[in-house]
């Protein structure tokens, strides 16, 4: 395949035709996204935690314009001997690489999602890096049409050599729903037997636990802030302690009554003690 014709690639917006039909966005706070997007100088990825109906994590590679994206039921793996299923998904915008809150129960994919992974990506070829944007991009696209996608991962929790590899299905998008595998090699990243999904419980983002960003969003879906400057970068965010609500007029009122009322009491009380006295 010639260097030319790596390059074509599939309009932006209508890769994401399937994302937005799938969802009302006048119910639903997730980016529908729009716009061309900017030539990218470095790609993104980003590992989200979905509880839907059925608890997943959602792994997202930037590529042409989109987030390619592949729900991985039992999440990503540091032990290169264990191999996890990912089932590819419609394209999403990269707008939704920082969504965090909760879709609403009725609407598709309803449920938590958290921030789980954040960072950049590249080809896990060997002097692509060097050279320009577009060559890593003919990389990636290569090895994502042959269904071996060798990628290198440059995130707070998930770092180091990975490969997507696609066992079941046709080539391409016109495939029967296949099915690929998410393995970690072997670098000084791995982590043979340890299972960093039971982990790690909380956003990178906020710090959050699911239990929180279900509380908070109140049923609707919010959007995450950048990463805060006290993010430790494994979740554990540093955490003001919350401050008492300011009590109201009358709540005050009541409570300065309460006191005078307590100190005319051992007033009187004291009186009489000592009149007691001989």
């Amino acid at each position: 395949m010639t260097a030319a014709k790596r390059r074509t690639q599939r309009p932006a917006e209508s890769g994401l035709d399937l994302y937005r039909t799938k969802r009302d966005f006048t119910k639903t706070n997730e980016p529908a996204g729009g716009g061309r997007p900017a030539q990218a100088t470095t790609l993104q990825f980003v590992i989200q935690k979905h509880a839907a109906r059925n608890l997943h994590f959602d792994l997202r590679l930037q590529l042409d314009g989109v987030m390619k994206s592949w729900a991985v039921p039992k999440g990503p793996s540091l032990d290169p001997a264990v191999k996890r299923l990912a089932m590819p998904v419609e394209d999403h915008p990269i707008e939704y690489n920082t969504f965090e809150g909760t879709i609403p129960q009725g609407e598709y994919g309803g449920g938590t999602v958290m921030l789980w992974d954040r960072g950049t990506y590249e080809p896990d070829d060997a002097g692509v890096s060097a050279r320009s944007a577009d060559s890593a991009e003919d990389t990636l696209r290569d090895g994502y049409a042959r269904g071996d996608l060798k990628f290198i991962l440059h995130g707070k929790r998930l770092r180091g050599s990975w490969v997507l590899v696609r066992t079941r299905g046709g080539r391409g998008a016109s495939s029967d729903r296949p099915q690929w595998l998410l393995i970690k090699h072997r670098d000084e990243e791995a982590k043979p037997g340890f299972d960093i999904v039971a982990d790690v419980h909380t956003s990178v983002a906020t710090g959050r636990t699911m239990d929180e960003i279900a509380a908070a969003a109140d049923g609707h879906a919010t959007t995450a802030s950048p990463a805060r400057a006290n993010d430790t970068g494994d979740g554990r965010a540093a955490r003001r302690r919350p401050s008492r609500p300011k009590a109201t007029p009358k709540k005050a009122a009541r409570k300065a009554a309460t006191r005078r009322k307590t100190s005319s009491s051992t007033a009187r009380s004291t009186a009489r003690s000592t009149r007691r006295r001989p």
